[in-house]
């Protein structure tokens, strides 16, 4: 657990900077704005505080006129809270959006930037995991909390110097005998608000902290099991297909005992802070009436100033106890910020860790020659293990080459070739003005049109309709044309060889000069996979393929082999 002051530091770096951004006008005006609100809100619990003894006076005097009188104002003091709160929310609400929008938008920018989000993956994932929880959800905690907390602390203190103030005045002067000696104690009602604030927030805090731990172990594990959840849904096709729903349910039971022990965790963290505040919310419903009581037994202030003095006590008190009252607000808020952080703090150790990798690490350089060149390459594994033998090679535009060899480290050449794996040495040389594409073994297939699946990552505006159509057929996928304005998931919806097959279409609709193809038509039959090939072939005449393959009848489609 980091210290309090290097908490605070990484928090402000993460999400400070929203108040120099680029709309810093509008941000900093809304947040003065806020900040007048909530002190008009504070002007309002003044005035209510002194409705409330001229009201109490009225009673105590048998005056109707003066009841009357306080129900008139009354009615303006609702009018000015109803328009005072009303607005507050509106401003806060805008400002939480922007900040949460602001910082959503870095933390994505940084995750989702040169392949980070693939790469980091490979580090320590107590550092990483699930970032989808950290970004939808943490964010959204670090955002809307620290304003929250931030207006209560400033409101508390603002009622800490209006009322303290008031209290003081209230309290008069009392004398303590101590025998023959008198000591007169001018504010006695403030002084006694201020020991029990410390002492009840002392004993507060104290019994509170096992929450920040236990949250935080909460928050995680109900993410991990978030995450095992959309992992399954994501598989579904797979699980049923091999009957792996007993082996899923085993799992999720797992991770749910987890959530299990993080909740008693937590119910032992809150147990401790609920037999406090149990006693605590009695505590402060009686103990200003009780320490002004005295002074209106004797006669010494009316009815209305008592009321007054018992309403300012609990202002001061609430004030004073603004730690205890937000123990598990700053607990919560904290566990997500740490979770925030330490996702971008991976990010920036594994920008640091490649931009540090020296002479051990693949560099990828722009070439305008229409080659792609390999110089001393080898693949290393992240422990800097040479997994390779070393490549000294060229591949010019419209071959076809195979590469032979463990298809795992012949994934990872193709990930150097675009510059995801930085990991081992020498150099490679693509072309500049040529396109790479490498086909993974299953195409990302986004939720949504057919159409827009097959275009991605560019738009539906970038390609002609009938292409589609007729490319679909060419692949052997004809009754696909008919459902290209479907939305689906189709990831789940369509088998490992329709898949593929799209992956194709997707390729013959970029029309790149390169092509990788990482084992991702081994759903088809050798004959099938031939037949994929030579389409690509037709179609692409001037373009280069690459293959890593498991099936050794589709060798005589390549021109050469290239051993790794």
């Amino acid at each position: 657990m980091q210290g309090q002051d290097g908490f605070l530091k990484q928090f402000i770096k993460l999400a400070g900077p929203f108040w120099s951004s680029k709309n810093k006008f509008a941000i900093r005006k809304d947040t003065v704005l806020l900040i007048v609100l909530t002190t008009m809100q504070i002007g309002i619990a003044i005035v209510i505080t002194q409705w409330n003894k001229d009201l109490f006076d009225a009673l105590e005097k048998h005056s109707m006129l003066g009841v009357i009188h306080q129900v008139q104002l009354l009615i303006g003091i609702f009018l000015g809270s109803i328009m005072i709160t009303t607005t507050h929310l509106i401003v806060k609400r805008r400002l939480l959006i922007s900040w949460r929008s602001w910082l959503t938008k870095k933390v994505i920018s940084r995750w989702m930037h040169k392949g980070r989000h693939y790469q980091v993956t490979f580090m320590s994932k107590a550092e990483h995991d699930n970032p989808d929880g950290r970004i939808a959800e943490d964010i959204r905690i670090v955002t809307e909390d620290a304003v929250a907390l931030a207006l209560s602390l400033f409101y508390s203190l603002l009622l800490l110097g209006s009322f303290s103030k008031i209290l003081w005045t209230l309290s008069g002067t009392v004398v303590l005998k101590l025998g023959s000696f008198s000591l007169p104690v001018m504010g006695y009602l403030v002084w006694i608000a201020i020991i029990y604030s410390v002492f009840a927030s002392t004993l507060g805090w104290w019994m509170g902290k096992p929450l920040t731990v236990a949250t935080n172990a909460r928050q995680t594990e109900e993410a991990n099991y978030r995450h095992d959840l959309i992992t399954a849904h994501e598989n579904s096709q797979a699980i049923a297909l091999i009957h792996g729903e007993s082996n899923e349910r085993e799992r999720f039971v797992d991770s749910f005992r987890a959530i299990i022990a993080s909740y008693q965790q937590q119910t032992a963290a809150w147990t401790r802070i609920q037999i406090f505040s149990s006693g605590y919310s009695v505590t402060s419903m009686a103990l200003p009436i009780l320490a002004a009581a005295p002074r209106y037994i004797a006669g010494a202030i009316t009815l209305g100033t008592l009321m007054q003095s018992v309403q300012a006590f609990e202002h001061l008190v609430s004030a004073l106890s603004w730690p205890v009252n937000n123990m598990a607000g700053i607990a919560k808020w904290r566990a997500s910020v740490e979770r925030v952080v330490s996702l971008v703090k991976a990010l920036d150790e594994l920008d640091h860790d490649i931009d540090n990798l020296d002479s051990h690490q693949i560099c990828v350089a722009k070439t305008e020659k229409s080659v792609l060149t390999f110089a001393d390459v080898t693949i290393a594994s992240l422990e800097g293990e040479t997994i390779s033998a070393t490549i000294n090679d060229e591949i010019k535009a419209g071959e076809y080459v195979l590469i032979s060899g463990d298809a795992g480290t012949g994934a990872k050449l193709f990930q150097a070739i675009a510059d995801l794996w930085p990991w081992g040495a020498g150099h490679i040389e693509v072309s500049t003005d040529e396109t790479l594409f490498i086909m993974p073994p299953r195409p990302y297939l986004p939720t949504g049109s057919l159409n827009a699946a097959i275009y991605y990552p560019k738009t539906t505006a970038s390609f002609n309709r009938s292409i589609v159509e007729r490319l679909l057929k060419q692949v052997g996928l004809k009754d696909l044309a008919k459902e290209l304005d479907r939305v689906e998931s189709w990831d789940q919806l369509l088998s490992r060889e329709q898949q593929q097959r799209l992956g194709l279409v997707r390729v013959l609709l970029h029309r790149p000069k390169w092509v990788f193809v990482q084992e991702a038509l081994d759903s088809l039959t050798p004959d099938g996979e031939i037949q994929m090939l030579e389409l690509l072939a037709k179609e692409l005449p001037d373009t280069a393929i690459v293959s890593i393959t498991n099936k050794p009848t589709t060798q005589a489609f390549y021109q050469r082999t290239l051993q790794i």
